[in-house]
């Protein structure tokens, strides 16, 4: 009876009390999107209740921002794409990918028919709008150099994130730089003609998306509520497969001035279509294989000036 009631009570103090929930504090690195669904599902079923949690999230305005109010101790996690953090880590930002959902970010570049950018070296002499934060704009340097395209022949503007679709509607702008289950979905519908698409992916520029970062330090101190966060977000991932208008609508709910819920259900659709299943493994896994292609193209192209060890930009011990 003795050792029955001491794994009884080995067993109750491993498991978070119903009665208190540790505070937990996420930013993303943009504004709402379907991207984030599978978090507010988690938080609307009770995933991070049952783990303990009581998880904030908050909008932010771009990868960088994120990281720096992270390690200023603002916030326990970030939701970023993952390349930012390759970048951080190699030039020595204590930091690391705890989980990655997209091994490879569905990006693109969008234009019209008339004026459409089929093959990089037509990015030449195209108006491309982009804004602060943006991914595709982040990386064009790294694109123009792996495709042989001048940079200085792109006529960069930059424009209002809310105000970009509208002026690419309007023949304002040639390109722009998009996520292809994000702003697709959004400006196909009210698209007069069929769009173009070129995806970067296949011109070489592999960028690792939409994953969860966290500090050296939180991990050292707080790897057993950041472990809960995790394998609950994770969870979250695996109810919207289940169930996507769901997931659509419960972030909806949340989303002042959100787009119809047929455009939100497309986001979190393709979002998911994006996230490889792994057997035997939780949404989240790391493989190290795509971190290994992307940092080889960031060095070879003077992102970064050296690679460290694969095991410094991530660890898989949270999803165990």
């Amino acid at each position: 009876m003795r050792t029955r009631a001491f794994v009884m009570v080995a067993v109750a103090a491993c498991v978070p009390s119903a009665h208190a929930s540790d505070p937990f504090k996420v930013r993303f690195s943009w504004k709402l999107k379907g991207e984030y669904a599978p978090l507010y599902l988690a938080r609307d079923e009770g995933l991070f209740d049952r783990a303990g949690l009581s998880v904030e999230m908050g909008e932010g305005a771009g990868a960088s921002a994120a990281l720096g109010a992270m390690l200023q101790g603002q916030e326990d996690a970030v939701i970023i794409p993952a390349a930012f953090a390759l970048t951080a880590i190699s030039k020595g930002m204590p930091i690391k990918i705890v989980a990655l959902y997209h091994p490879k970010a569905p990006l693109g570049f969008v234009s019209f028919g008339q004026n459409a950018v089929r093959q990089p070296k037509e990015m030449e002499g195209k108006k491309f709008a982009y804004s602060v934060g943006d991914t595709v704009a982040a990386y064009l340097p790294v694109f123009c150099k792996k495709n042989n395209v001048d940079c200085a022949k792109i006529n960069k503007v930059i424009v209002n994130p809310q105000l970009r679709n509208s002026q690419f509607m309007a023949r304002q702008i040639d390109v722009i730089g998009a996520y292809l289950n994000i702003d697709l979905p959004l400006i196909e519908p009210i698209a007069k003609e069929p769009l173009v698409v070129l995806d970067v992916a296949k011109a070489g520029l592999v960028v690792p998306g939409l994953s969860i970062v966290a500090s050296d330090a939180t991990l050292a101190a707080k790897s057993g509520i950041l472990a809960r966060f995790v394998k609950a977000a994770s969870e979250g991932f695996e109810a919207s497969r289940k169930d996507s208008g769901a997931a659509a609508a419960t972030l909806q709910k949340s989303w002042p001035g959100a787009p119809d819920i047929k455009v939100v259900r497309r986001q979190v659709e393709e979002t998911l279509a994006a996230v490889p299943m792994i057997e035997g493994r939780r949404p989240g896994w790391i493989e190290a294989a795509p971190l290994d292609e992307s940092l080889a193209m960031l060095k070879s192209v003077g992102e970064i000036e050296s690679v460290k060890p694969v095991d410094s930009y991530f660890t898989n011990s949270l999803l165990e």
